[in-house]
């Protein structure tokens, strides 16, 4: 191989463009490892939200049973 100035300024350049493409993908997979406990938290509430509405004798809860105030 050849160490010419042409191919060593091409190796920077993949080196750099490799470099920022980890860089990225660190990024991107902290990104979904938030999102992931985003979901799992929205997951909890509306199972908890769920379970609220359908028990009678609660604040707010049996709504699924109680009459609309139009009737």
């Amino acid at each position: 191989m050849s160490d010419s100035p042409d191919a060593d300024q091409r190796l920077t350049a993949l080196e750099i463009k490799i470099s920022y493409l980890e860089d990225l993908a660190d990024t991107l997979n902290s990104l979904v490892a938030r999102q992931q406990q985003q979901i799992e938290w929205l997951a909890r509430e509306l199972l908890q939200l769920r379970r609220q509405g359908a028990e009678p004798g609660t604040p707010g809860g049996g709504l699924l049973d109680e009459r609309p105030p139009h009737y």
